[in-house]
């Protein structure tokens, strides 16, 4: 292997420098999946324990990285428990890149609408709403704990599930490939009370709590506003209306165009049509006035 250049008494190859960079790149995506969250202080303690390993291989101190290595297991098991959440959503990360996607697209289909006019129409009336989106990943656990109905979903069975009447409006309903799963199904709280500095509801800390733990997509009716959000990754999406709610919901569920973007594209079609009756009758009307004025 060629030598790029020695520190003390160390060569260092060009493997070398590719081992480091992707270790690097493998800390750094790691620093920032955890750098909001709690963990950010362990994963900091985690870094400083390697570090101190590392030092003890290169000093020969051999009975302090003895007792390093024979931690080594617990401090392993200990990893997996304490970054249960950041090592689930690392996989979200993994799962939703373009090289997945192609094996774990969404089945939705035409019922957005149906969706959008529902949710819409409980945004009027106030009627709250929890409606959990499976994608990519499996959520048996959290159907199991409602009542199962494997519905074909409309917008009447949406709006009669969560009138405030109904047996079935608390809790939320799990939809998955254009069915409706579950309804009454228990969702976890995430622990955050506050999001861009408004207090989150109960409803609404259930929709965050699902969406950092599974690929779901959550859409939230506010009881006492009427307003409708959406929420994935922990997060809530910002700039939610009525007016582009279908839109939203196509684009994060199955992966089409928005309706904005088809009607733009008729707009210019239509348009592009039009101008090309003016040109065919301006043409018509150029050649026609030469043969009036030869014969006249």
């Amino acid at each position: 292997m060629v030598e790029l250049f020695k520190i003390w008494f160390i060569s260092v190859t060009i493997i070398d420098v590719i081992d480091i960079v992707i270790v690097a790149l493998t800390l750094y995506f790691l620093y920032q999946t955890v750098k909001n969250t709690v963990a950010v202080q362990i994963f900091y303690a985690i870094v400083v324990i390697l570090g101190v390993y590392f030092l003890t291989e290169a000093l020969h101190l051999r009975l302090l990285n003895l007792i390093l290595r024979t931690l080594g297991g617990i401090w392993l098991l200990a990893f997996v428990v304490l970054f249960s959440q950041e090592i689930r959503r690392v996989l979200l990360l993994i799962v939703r890149s373009p090289i997945f996607s192609a094996f774990t697209r969404s089945q939705m289909n035409e019922t957005l609408d149906e969706i959008a006019r529902a949710a819409i129409e409980m945004s009027e009336k106030h009627t709250g709403a929890l409606i959990v989106f499976a994608r990519s990943t499996n959520i048996k656990m959290t159907i199991e704990t409602g009542i199962p109905l494997q519905a074909q979903l409309s917008k009447e069975l949406l709006v009669s599930i969560f009138n405030p009447k109904s047996p079935l409006h608390d809790g939320a309903i799990v939809i998955q490939n254009g069915v409706i799963e579950a309804a009454r199904c228990i969702l976890p709280l995430t622990l955050t009370t506050r999001f861009q500095g408004k207090h989150l509801g109960t409803r609404h800390r259930a929709a965050m709590g699902i969406s950092e733990q599974a690929d779901v997509l959550v859409l939230v009716v506010s009881e006492e506003t009427g307003k409708i959000s959406l929420a994935e990754e922990g997060a809530f999406v910002p700039g939610i209306t009525p007016t582009n709610l279908y839109d939203m919901l196509a684009e994060r569920l199955s992966g089409s165009r928005p309706r904005a973007v088809e009607k733009d594209l008729a707009l210019l079609v239509e348009e592009l049509r039009s101008a090309n009756v003016t040109l065919a009758t301006k043409a018509e009307t150029g050649d026609s006035l030469p043969k009036s004025r030869k014969g006249l």
